[in-house]
């Protein structure tokens, strides 16, 4: 492939990792030369039988590369770890992280909130967040980019437009999310979810989730009322899928009328952010193997009030598709390309 980019993905046998391969193997402008990994393997099928590893490069056992070689790394590795490799690569390649380690402006928020030390923290500023329907024109100009959270993706995307134009009050925000145990990571148990033929769901680490601060900061920068909110993250008995219900304050003399067009208006000509009208159902089916965001208003019983359901797969626009989509416009690319089929 003449002119191809050159990609490199680290964590390549994780959950995101996986979906990366899947979606960079099939892109018409990718090649992959390299994937890493901490997993002794040499064949990344072993992880993923829907992935063809004869066209692939063998799964190295380390996640060590020659950057002059590579035009992109993906780092699909855990909080904590890929800050390390940023720091061996900055200025050699574009980089692409999925993990937190680049989300948060302030080292002493990374630490509160990680409980751990960052490596470069003066190369925090160097990045950008990376929620293509807003930050475009930045994204399109940078070489690092930092992927937001899955739970910050389905919240940031209904929320930003209607803090910008002033429509909601920021300091009754009530958010309920739900997602699929794939957004806990691979070393999820699922004995959480499942004794015999019984399925469980429940909420975990409500208003102290380490994405709290990332949501905070996305929302601060957009408004100068000050912004609090209550967070609460359940874990559901399926693969992926993720929806968060929001509960906002009208400022006054707004109306629901106002807040449709305000979404119609900021995603009217974006490919993967949709609001939904009418009677049409939002539900995991919709967003599940895509890279779509649905967002839908419903009526509360109080004109002063509204409810908003944000709807996203949380493997790929909460993560993969998204980094992929963020790629596209680094390389001046159709934001579109290699998601076709993830549309």
């Amino acid at each position: 492939m003449n002119n191809s980019i050159k990609a490199a993905v680290l964590g390549a046998t994780g959950y995101v990792g996986l979906e990366l391969i899947k979606i960079l193997s099939n892109h018409p402008k990718v090649q992959i030369k390299f994937l890493g990994s901490e997993t002794p393997s040499k064949n990344i099928s072993e992880f993923d039988n829907h992935i063809n590893s004869s066209i692939l490069p063998k799964l190295e056992y380390n996640n060590n590369f020659n950057p002059t070689k590579i035009d992109v790394v993906f780092l699909a590795l855990p909080h904590g770890i890929s800050h390390k490799y940023v720091k061996k690569y900055f200025n050699y390649l574009k980089i692409i992280d999925l993990s937190a380690d680049f989300r948060l402006d302030k080292r002493e928020d990374y630490i509160a909130d990680y409980k751990d030390d960052h490596s470069c923290t003066e190369l925090l500023n160097k990045f950008v967040y990376g929620l293509p329907e807003l930050y475009e024109n930045q994204i399109s100009i940078t070489n690092n980019l930092a992927v937001p959270g899955c739970y910050p993706t389905s919240i940031l995307l209904p929320l930003i437009p209607l803090l910008k134009n002033n429509l909601i009050k920021g300091d009754n925000i009530i958010i309920d999310s739900k997602s699929g145990y794939s957004g806990a990571g691979k070393k999820f148990d699922k004995n959480n979810i499942q004794k015999g033929n019984l399925l469980n769901f429940y909420n975990y680490n409500t208003n102290n989730h380490r994405h709290i601060g990332e949501i905070y900061q996305e929302l601060q920068k957009q408004t100068n009322q000050e912004i609090n909110f209550s967070f609460n993250p359940h874990i559901l008995p399926i693969y992926r899928g993720m929806l968060s219900t929001i509960y906002c304050d009208l400022n006054e003399k707004i109306h629901i009328s106002d807040i449709e067009n305000c979404l119609n208006n900021t995603y009217q000509n974006t490919p993967f952010v949709h609001h939904m009208i009418g009677e049409e159902r939002g539900d995991f089916f919709l967003v599940q193997n895509t890279n779509n965001c649905y967002i839908k208003l419903q009526k509360h019983s109080n004109s002063s009030k509204i409810i908003i359901v944000s709807l996203i797969d949380n493997l790929l626009k909460g993560a993969s598709g998204q980094a992929v989509q963020c790629m596209n416009i680094m390389f001046d690319l159709k934001q579109i390309t290699g998601l076709e089929s993830h549309k």
